[in-house]
């Protein structure tokens, strides 16, 4: 029997959206479950959620969130962190960072022709090539052909829709009121953490499965 590939987007924190997708989702032991990174920060309880992500064997993808956290770890430096950073990293215990540490930047499931990232790809570079900097944090693509943030370049196009595949691409990070449909790519981050949902994206019916966030947690 052949189960299911569910993939949920950012979670950040929201460890009682997540608990009630996944209660929702019926897992059984043929299904695998893909989280899309920024399990952490903004949220109220990041520890809970890497705990779960864990008791369900989940394969947590590399966000930018986890990334400037482990670089700050590794190096001491704060110009790397955000506004709140320092909460998470006080309360990480020592096998979240373990969890942390191992978070891949891609998963392929070359059986649904699709490949699982965090942020995105630049389209005119092979995606297995591309950088944590790259995949983890971009949003747009800037009139360089650079990958940028949507707020550094808010005219610039957003690099799903410029994406030409295959693969086809499931992608988290950029938050948005709704799931976001481009021809070769689908975002799933439906801004749990500033009040929207919590979604999850299901192959092989390539369905969806949301959870409505209980509060706005993060402005």
């Amino acid at each position: 029997m052949k189960g299911r590939l569910i993939t949920i987007g950012d979670i950040h924190g929201c460890h009682l959206e997540f608990a009630e997708l996944l209660r929702r989702l019926e897992l059984t032991p043929h299904d695998r479950v893909v989280l899309l990174g920024d399990l952490v920060n903004r949220g109220p309880d990041s520890n809970r959620v890497i705990e779960l992500a864990r008791e369900h064997a989940a394969v947590a993808l590399l966000g930018n969130h986890e990334f400037r956290l482990l670089k700050y770890r590794h190096t001491g430096q704060r110009k790397f962190l955000k506004k709140g950073d320092l909460e998470t990293v006080a309360r990480l215990r020592p096998e979240d960072w373990r969890y942390l540490e191992q978070m891949p930047l891609t998963f392929s499931a070359p059986e649904f022709g699709a490949v699982f990232v965090h942020g995105g790809f630049l389209p005119e570079i092979p995606w297995a090539e591309q950088t944590a900097e790259i995949v983890t944090k971009i949003q747009v693509v800037d009139r360089s052909g650079h990958a940028a943030k949507r707020a550094d370049a808010p005219a610039s196009p957003a690099w799903a829709d410029l994406w030409r595949g295959p693969p086809f691409v499931v992608y988290g990070h950029t938050p948005r009121p709704e799931v976001y449909s481009s021809p070769w790519a689908v975002g799933i981050d439906t801004a749990c953490v500033f009040g929207g949902a919590l979604t999850a994206y299901i192959l092989p019916e390539k369905g969806f499965i949301q959870v409505r966030a209980r509060q706005s947690y993060w402005s």
